[in-house]
């Protein structure tokens, strides 16, 4: 018996208002594994009216208290670990090693920071003869994307939980079982009725009708960036909070100085992990001119070593992508770069030649991609490389920056002052210098196009607090 056509309402595991379901497809396959219930206005009503019923008692609950229920979150979620991976390789054809390292650890990773955020976080600052309050804001809906289930989630809930706030949470419907499994983490947590609820279904008929709730007070949204216009607007009408995390088209410099060949091999590493579904991705390498055919040369071998096959082998390293809607866009892609005359190194389109069935693309780079092409423009959200060639540090900087998106950027070199200097310059909201390990602490959100507000540890507890001023309180 699992909870796959149910719903998590007020700490109970309900049915839909309305009998309505989704086949959830398994990408390695093309085929069905189980269905999920989806839902409606009545069920967004239902979970939204809990959450506010919940928010007085729970925001004012104490610092100590959140604590103790996030830490118990914690504990059941490393119980459940095994079980989320293994929904998330079948979900979203993640390899189980990936999923096990990267996927599930980074919802245990956020969990992890925000305990230890919340624990150092000030609610309260005396200013003069003004005390500076930050309240929790109110009933926040949570919409979470596929490519990333499990770290978009945690990095909501939790700093939401942890400001005092109440929840509606809306996992992708491509990639949902994981949601589900964590719900069932929070129940057994003992996280109290309302706090914490979940309704599955599709963008219009239940993340639109949370946005523009008019007893939803935030929207917290991660998903791609013509989405995120639609929730702004909708939620504009109610002139609640948004905070957003979209697209990226992230630049990967490699300065004439950098560890050449190692900074091309983990480039390429970097762009496919994930089956390139991340939108950070340092899908853009920029090398200067005159070493453009070296990192061809390095990028190709380096592609060609990635095993493409089932998720569920130990040994494979990238798997499908997840939807036949996902797949055929970046064949469109594909086929644009070779069209617009980028020269296609490896890859191309179509799956690899030993896999007759699942959404498996070809591990692809593109040399002499020049600004303006497509594959250099739109984000692919695959395992798709461009290598564009730069003259000097300013236009580097000027090719990174030549685009609508702003999430990430990335700079290789062996100088650290010359990686810094060239980082100043680049409109991105996190930049990373010589491929450093991923951190749950540091501010994680977009400039343009690529969103506003911040995500991870304390950056994301702000977010999800009001400030208030109470003058004359010191006198």
């Amino acid at each position: 018996m699992n909870n796959h056509l149910n719903f998590f309402i007020d700490g109970e595991w309900v049915a839909p208002m309305v009998q309505a379901s989704l086949d959830v497809i398994d990408p390695s396959t093309e085929e069905a594994y189980t269905k999920i219930a989806v839902g409606s206005k009545a069920d967004v009503d239902k979970a939204v009216a809990a959450a506010k019923a919940a928010f007085p008692a729970f925001s004012q609950t104490n610092k100590a208290e959140r604590l103790k229920l996030l830490t118990r979150i914690l504990e059941i979620y490393n119980e459940r670990y095994e079980d989320i991976a293994q929904a998330l390789s079948l979900e979203m054809g993640a390899p189980i090693t990936w999923a096990r390292e990267a996927q599930v650890w980074a919802g245990r990773a956020h969990l992890e920071a925000t305990i230890k955020a919340l624990a150092d976080y000030e609610f309260r600052e005396q200013r003069g003869g003004t005390m500076v309050l930050k309240e929790p804001i109110g009933v926040c809906a949570l919409i979470t994307p596929w490519n990333w289930p499990l770290n978009q989630i945690v990095c909501k809930v939790a700093p939401a939980i942890a400001a005092g706030c109440t929840v509606v949470l809306k996992p992708s419907e491509i990639a949902p079982i994981s949601g589900v499994i964590f719900s069932e983490v929070m129940e057994a947590a003992g996280t109290p009725k309302g706090v914490y609820n979940m309704v599955n279904g599709t963008g219009p008929d239940v993340g639109q009708i949370m946005a523009g709730h008019p007893d939803v007070d935030m929207v917290s949204f991660t998903g791609s960036t013509r989405a995120g216009i639609i929730v702004a607007k909708t939620a504009a009408e109610t002139v609640k909070r948004v905070a957003q995390e979209l697209g990226g088209k992230s630049a990967n410099i490699i300065l004439p100085d950098a560890d050449f060949e190692a900074a091309v091999r983990v480039g390429v590493e970097r762009c496919f992990n994930n089956s390139g579904q991340s939108c950070d991705a340092p899908t853009r390498m920029l090398v200067p001119v005159d070493r453009h055919d070296e990192a061809l040369a390095i990028a190709k071998e380096a592609a060609e070593a990635h095993s493409v096959g089932d998720p569920r082998s130990e040994e494979t390293r990238l798997g499908p992508v997840v939807s036949k809607i996902q797949y055929d866009k970046i064949q469109r892609l594909i086929e644009s770069g070779i069209k617009e005359g980028a020269t296609l190194v490896t890859g191309g389109t179509g799956r690899p030649e030993h896999l007759v069935r699942g959404y498996y693309v070809r591990p692809t780079v593109f040399g002499h991609v020049t600004p303006g092409m497509t594959i250099e423009r739109e984000e692919i959200f695959g395992p798709v490389l461009s290598i564009i060639s730069y003259n000097n540090d300013d236009d580097a900087v000027k090719i990174a920056n030549d685009t609508v998106y702003g999430l990430a950027a990335y700079v290789q070199s062996q100088d650290v002052d010359h990686a810094r200097k060239v980082a100043a310059q680049l409109r991105a909201g996190q930049v990373s210098i010589n491929y450093p390990e991923w951190d749950t602490f540091a501010p994680f959100g977009g400039y343009k196009q690529s969103g506003n507000g911040r995500e991870y540890a304390d950056w994301a507890i702000h977010d999800f607090l009001e400030v208030k001023g109470i003058i004359g309180y010191g006198y």
